[in-house]
């Protein structure tokens, strides 16, 4: 069985990017980016993540990718999801899923992850791309620790998702 896409007429080529994007760094930027480079639409699949405790709210989320999807290049879409992800790509006509791999532990994980959406969907690719060199050491666990800790995120987020990591002032 061959893994080729068929030739499309005019539908377009739709990925998803899925994460729970909490927050949303530089190196998911990047890879977003570079997905809409490669693809006619990319939808920022935000995870509701029931079973995460998450910094941010799920509308917090959603907001700080479609801040960061409204300076993209080309069709990105922000929605929010629940459940397979390949049951969303299912929903979405989308041929192929996005994952951003910084070094060998995540592609352990995502190679296992890719093995096991194709068998609930074998329509649906997955493509792996890495960040630039400078963005394969962020992690959105790092970048909520680092800001938690009342150190300096502004290379590692955008200005808009740094802003929502300040803590608030205490009051008096």
């Amino acid at each position: 069985m061959s893994s080729e896409l068929p030739p499309s007429s005019t539908a377009p080529r739709v990925a998803v990017y899925s994460g729970t994007f909490d927050p949303l760094t530089l190196g998911h930027e990047d890879v977003t980016r570079r997905a809409a480079s490669l693809f006619d639409e990319v939808i920022i699949a935000v995870a509701i993540a029931h079973h995460k405790k998450t910094r941010f709210s799920l509308q917090q989320r959603l907001g700080m990718a479609a801040e960061a999807a409204s300076r993209m290049p080309g069709q990105v879409r922000v929605l929010p999801f629940d459940g397979l992800i390949m049951d969303f790509c299912r929903q979405q006509g989308a041929c192929a899923v996005v994952r951003g791999i910084r070094n060998l532990t995540d592609f352990d994980y995502e190679a296992q992850m890719a093995a096991m959406n194709r068998k609930l969907h074998a329509g649906v690719e997955t493509v792996f791309l890495l960040p630039q060199a400078e963005l394969q050491c962020i992690s959105s666990t790092l970048v909520r620790e680092i800001a938690q800790l009342g150190g300096d995120v502004s290379q590692m987020v955008s200005p808009a998702v740094a802003a929502c990591l300040k803590p608030a002032p205490l009051q008096a």
